[in-house]
């Protein structure tokens, strides 16, 4: 199988470095992933702007541009040949709930929904990875697992979550809905002058608690989170419903 590997932490970060090395023995696969960190940069794209490409090595590409570039770029410009499919991540820290709106990492894997099998956007609930050869042992078995879906799953993203435990701990997989969060912490005023103040963002909301079982809530009870993302943006029936209040 011929593989996009990308993510948003950039094609240094250690996580897709050792993803690509074990990946390899088994697919084709060619990184090309950001040159520098792009996290928070959903599905942005360098419109009406050069991207610079550089090729690193063999089967490595480091894109100046964002991480959907890369999946753009990847898909259409940078090889001879049709991918089966992308791989976005392993990415560090989780992307959970509402975050797959503003991830990097699911914004990369939203490009790939036309392949030949699903993409899947890869995340731990880690900014240091512990137990990175489990994880991506893990990870080879699910992207095996997705090429075997059928075909109703192609155009989907399949968004998955890893805790950072040791296979002893390891509870299983689960299939999950997206967690709903709370109202996110207030920005952190880094410095101020006279008319300029400088911020950054803090803290996502906390999970909200439910009664049905959410990606926050296994990935909390130490289970491997898999959530399917639905990118048919037109709502059917609430399209319907609101011609019922236009009277033109």
């Amino acid at each position: 199988m011929k593989i996009l590997l990308t993510n948003d932490d950039g094609y240094k970060a250690p996580n897709i470095q050792s993803l690509f090395k074990k990946l390899s023995k088994e697919h084709d696969v060619w990184i090309i992933a950001p040159e520098n960190n792009c996290s928070g940069m959903s599905a942005a794209i360098s419109f009406l702007k050069e991207t610079e490409i550089r090729q690193v090595e063999d089967r490595v590409f480091a894109v100046d541009g964002t991480p959907a570039d890369c999946t753009y770029f990847g898909l259409l410009g940078i090889v001879d040949f049709e991918f089966d499919m992308v791989v976005s991540g392993i990415n560090h820290g989780a992307n959970i709930g509402t975050d797959v709106i503003y991830s990097g990492t699911v914004g990369a894997a939203v490009g790939g929904r036309k392949l030949k099998y699903p993409p899947l956007a890869l995340s731990v609930a880690s900014y240091e990875t512990i137990n990175m050869d489990f994880i991506v042992n893990k990870t080879i078995e699910i992207i095996n697992l997705v090429a075997s879906l059928p075909k109703e799953y192609v155009g989907k993203v399949i968004n998955v979550n890893f805790p950072d435990l040791p296979e002893k701990e390891y509870k299983g997989m689960k299939v999950t809905a997206l967690a709903q969060r709370g109202i996110p912490s207030k920005p952190i005023e880094i410095s101020s002058t006279d008319n300029i103040k400088k911020y950054r963002y803090n803290l996502s909301g906390k999970p909200i608690q439910e009664d049905h079982l959410t990606d926050a809530l296994a990935i909390q009870d130490g289970y491997i989170s898999m959530t399917v993302l639905d990118y048919g943006l037109d709502q059917t029936p609430l399209r319907e419903g609101l011609k019922n209040y236009i009277n033109e």
